[in-house]
């Protein structure tokens, strides 16, 4: 059944672009073209592959005003963000390109009487299930090392940008790619599911990596394995951004308005829980709300907006949501805690008190601009409520001392943890999740090499 997508400007909810979505036969034709090309670019040198990915980066740049405002337009987010989002892929291209070989280039192993080494071979063509909130960062950290790697990808990004996902199917093109290498699949939100079980059973999916919700994880995960294929999933989050008692409250604070509200709060990797010492709780709260208030909230297009609308309605409607039942369980509003009047789907920055555990700021993901503060007693308290959580993305902590605050991160599972910093990601360090937040890793020499057949070669000398 073919459905038509229809793509709103969240800031003033204006009606953007309609699309029509493929049926069956399309996306047919769109898996063998990309299969094709895929084995066609796998054979190709390393270098070919190295020098396609440094016009990338030329190109990202050269088309960064234009992507960076039809982002803005789809999603909300303050234009400096999605400029952002360009250069950061940018960067991340030439990182690659200028490490190819030491990530990818055979590596020699001594075994006596035998010639060994290590390959790293393409897989082939990849399905990449995308979400909405980084709709070309989001993609370029996954699709920059598994084009250099080899391979092909068929992306399967999220209906309210459409526009941003066939723009980055061009780029691909202007950067010299071979056609049908990256392919973007337009399918309508009702047919996700099925179209997406359907092409990870297919043989010509080598396989699938997904960044989303965990109920889709789980769905994409489950259908991997029916199919005995690789996965990576990279999955909510709810991190705990520690403030012990030897902190400089003053710098957390600061960074933790950063930290929480960057992209409307709209992040897997926000912190999300702020764990603050007793002792340190009520003159970094008072920073935290006076900064908190001081964001200027507003067109995400508009010079000086640091805070643009959530993405669609639902959003916010399912932030509030969680902000009234923390309330009503006994959560202390600070600021904000309300949608803005007036046309698009802005919502306060809304700091929350008093949180504990059961309350729905504590428990689940929030997807927003809202922030939990939970006080604690000592370090072994902040350490037990920084676990509480079937998420494990990251953790920031923050002390005068890193050999304090590394011992407390020690102590909490997560995927990366930060010191004295936000969390971040960067293509120098791989990136992930452990528990609910996913598994497998994207971006450095772990991400490149996720998406690649690691082979062993065994010659018996003389032979």
């Amino acid at each position: 059944m073919t459905h038509l997508i229809t793509t709103l400007n969240p800031a003033t909810g204006a009606h953007l672009a309609d699309y029509d979505s493929w049926g069956p036969e399309r996306i047919e034709q769109a898996v063998a073209q990309g299969h094709a090309a895929a084995l066609q670019w796998g054979q190709q040198p390393l270098d070919v592959r190295v020098a396609a990915v440094r016009r990338l980066a030329q190109v990202l740049r050269e088309q960064k005003t234009a992507l960076a405002t039809l982002m803005t337009q789809e999603m909300g987010k303050p234009l400096p963000e999605a400029a952002g989002e360009m250069e950061k892929s940018a960067v991340t291209a030439l990182y690659y390109a200028d490490h190819a070989a030491r990530l990818l280039g055979d590596e020699p192993v001594s075994i006596d009487g035998v010639e060994a080494w290590v390959s790293y071979e393409p897989i082939g063509l990849v399905l990449a299930v995308m979400p909405w909130n980084f709709p070309v960062w989001q993609v370029m950290r996954f699709a920059i090392p598994s084009l250099l790697a080899g391979n092909g990808v068929l992306l399967k990004h999220s209906p309210n940008v459409t526009g941003s996902a066939l723009a980055i199917q061009q780029l691909i093109l202007d950067a010299g790619f071979p056609a049908h290498l990256l392919t973007t699949l337009v399918v309508a939100e009702p047919d996700v599911p099925a179209v997406t079980e359907r092409l990870i059973a297919d043989d010509r999916i080598a396989a699938v990596t997904l960044t989303g919700s965990n109920r889709a994880g789980a769905a994409v995960g489950a259908a991997a394995g029916r199919a005995s294929k690789k996965s990576v999933l990279e999955l909510g989050g709810s991190d705990a951004f520690i403030v012990l008692d030897d902190a400089d409250v003053a710098a957390a604070a600061a960074t933790a308005v950063k930290a929480r509200f960057n992209n409307s709060g709209q992040s897997c990797v926000c912190a999300k829980r702020f764990i603050v010492s007793q002792a340190v709780a009520a003159r970094f709260t008072e920073l935290f709300v006076q900064g908190t208030q001081a964001l200027k909230v507003g067109d995400p297009l508009a010079e000086g907006t640091q805070v643009g609308p959530l993405a669609r309605a639902d959003l916010r409607h399912a932030i509030h949501d969680q902000v009234q039942r923390s309330v009503a369980a006994g959560a202390q509003l600070l600021t904000g805690g309300h949608a803005l009047p007036g046309e698009g789907c802005y919502y306060a920055p809304t700091v929350l008190g008093n949180v504990r555990p059961g309350m729905a700021v504590f428990d689940e993901e929030t997807f927003g601009p809202a922030a939990a503060v939970i006080v604690a007693q000592d370090d072994d308290e902040a350490v037990r409520l920084a676990n509480a959580t079937p998420f494990g993305l990251s953790v920031s902590v923050w002390s005068a001392s890193t050999a304090r605050a590394v011992g407390v991160a020690r102590r909490i599972t997560s995927g990366a943890a930060f010191v004295n910093a936000m969390t971040a990601s960067d293509a120098r360090v791989p990136f992930g999740g452990t528990k609910k937040s996913g598994y497998g890793r994207e971006l450095a020499a772990a991400g490149v090499r996720e998406f690649c057949n690691t082979r062993t070669y065994w010659v018996v000398k003389g032979s």
